[in-house]
């Protein structure tokens, strides 16, 4: 199996190590009024054609306005989600975001890339359709114990926060869906068939959701396993097949946003994503990456400042929807609450350009939106992951993410996450973004137990039953290279490492 592709995954899952069938390591910009029907600038088909949003009010009479400068302008309007003042918008007028901004209405707008459009098709969108035997326990080296999966001797994670003995109280319900936004999920995974929700599933790249049957499914199951590890983490089934998830008696369902070829997540995607979600009745998001090209969205960039408006408004809808949406911190091992940081790797669709962000007014979108739940990883000793992003009042819960420094006891005796992969295989991943399902998992718990909880309910349990191990009291150096490698703030309570603390899937039924 290849390679992540280290542009798009080194932000959020860190694939180190071995697998087991082969190696591989929101403020709107403010605009300037002027009429509805400013007229198009000169030369407007002159550059690449690339993607906008345009973010106005919800008015009908706004958005209809917009639309027809929008065409006006050099655009055409891909879609239009009215209730949240957001429009998807191709054109190949470099002029285009300058022009539309300076139309009465219009709050903000931006090219949602730096790299020109490619066509996106849909013609393989549903395979897999073989799936391979599962692998047995003996082959894996698990050994079969009693009322266990076969897999489940292997996943250290489980039992740190007792989603085992959880599951024997309560499994989840079958009527909470948590929404896996990724690579695609393969539903055929005999350990994610049982509990697969294909009427909550689409593809939302391109920003249009595509309902086809399979069409939710990775464009390439060798590369684009991402989503599918994320699920099983959530909610494979307890049914004697390979491993278990958090919340093995919930739904679960696939949004698929990454591009193909490229893996990257862009705004559009992002936004069909969330009020895809929120309109097919999603309880819980589940956001392991972040909004691609910028690591960090910055307020006082037009085209970034629109991106943190589109998504942050979609989030939000999500959330008013009923729908509680969690994400990873990030593996570049920043603090977050820095005074400033240092981001290499943006724009990551072309050429990333080396620039300090101040953290204040440039977000990680949408882990640091507001009302997002934000996650930091652990390993089996209940240690800050080497890789994860941490800050003070920056995460609000920390869950097992895995750690190749630290090495769980025996029979698992590996510190990465064990999970579902494409085509009935299983592998280890390390980051956040295993991090960030298990968290999923006991939100979707919660909500099972408390149908009635609001998302923000359901967030301050997350954080009351949190179990804090505190900052570790010998200096943090997960490498054993001798130097410190991230200071630990804040207290027992709420600190820069664990935010409130580890989840806690037993205190999630029974409390």
């Amino acid at each position: 199996m290849a390679h992540l592709r280290s542009r798009r995954w080194r932000a959020l899952a860190v694939p180190v190590g071995l697998a087991l069938t082969a190696s591989f390591g929101f403020l709107p910009v403010a605009a300037t009024a002027a009429p509805a029907d400013a007229p198009a600038s000169a030369g407007a088909q002159d550059g690449p054609e690339l993607s906008y949003v345009v973010n106005t009010a919800t008015d009908a009479g706004t958005v209809g306005q917009v639309k027809k400068a929008i065409v006006k302008a050099g655009g055409t309007v891909v879609t239009a989600h009215a209730r949240i003042g957001v429009i998807v918008v191709h054109s190949a007028n470099p002029d285009f975001a300058r022009t539309i901004r300076t139309v009465e209405g219009v709050q903000s707008a931006g090219a949602t890339r730096t790299a020109p459009l490619k066509a996106v098709t849909t013609t393989d969108a549903g395979k897999p359709e073989k799936v391979h035997e599962p692998r047995s326990a003996a082959a894996l080296g698990a050994a079969r114990v009693a009322g266990k999966e076969p897999l489940e001797p292997l996943q250290w994670d489980i039992p740190a926060i007792k989603a085992d003995k959880a599951a024997k109280v309560d499994p989840g319900s079958g009527k909470v869906t948590v929404a896996v936004i990724d690579t695609g999920v393969d539903d055929t995974h005999p350990d994610l068939a049982p509990n697969f929700s294909a009427r909550q599933s689409a593809n939302c790249v391109g920003g249009v959701p595509d309902t086809r049957q399979g069409a939710w499914r990775p464009y390439n199951p060798d590369e684009d396993y991402h989503g599918t590890h994320v699920a099983g983490e959530i909610a494979a089934a307890r049914n004697n097949v390979g491993v278990a998830g958090v919340a093995p008696g919930v739904k679960v369902s696939a949004i698929k946003v990454s591009e193909p070829e490229t893996s990257l997540f862009y705004a559009e995607s992002v936004v069909c994503a969330f009020v895809f979600a929120a309109d097919h009745g999603v309880e819980v998001t589940n956001n392991s990456y972040f909004v691609d090209p910028w690591l960090f969205n910055c307020k006082d960039d037009p085209d970034q400042g629109a991106i943190l408006d589109a998504v942050g408004r979609a989030a939000k809808y999500a959330q008013k929807k009923g729908a509680i949406n969690v994400a990873s911190a990030g593996n570049s091992a920043m603090d977050l609450a820095a005074k400033e940081l240092t981001d290499a790797s943006s724009p990551n669709d072309t050429t990333p350009v080396e620039r300090t962000v101040d953290p204040a007014t440039c977000l990680d979108v949408p882990t640091q939106l507001p009302g997002v739940v934000t996650v930091s990883a652990t390993g089996p000793k209940a240690l800050k992951s080497y890789y994860s992003n941490y800050g003070l009042n920056q995460i609000d819960v920390a869950g097992p993410g895995g750690d190749k420094y630290q090495v769980p006891d025996a029979p698992a005796k590996d510190g990465r996450i064990l999970s579902t992969m494409p085509d009935g295989d299983y592998a280890y991943l390390q980051g956040t973004s295993m991090a960030g399902p298990h968290v999923a998992g006991v939100a979707a718990l919660i909500k099972s137990k408390r149908p009635d909880a609001s998302p923000q309910e359901i967030q301050w349990l997350l954080k009351a039953q949190a179990d804090n191990p505190g900052c570790p009291t010998a200096p943090y150096d997960p490498d054993g290279d001798g130097k410190v490698n991230a200071e630990c703030t804040g207290n027992k309570h709420i600190n820069s490492f664990y935010g409130f603390g580890i989840v806690d899937a037993l205190d999630a039924v029974t409390k």
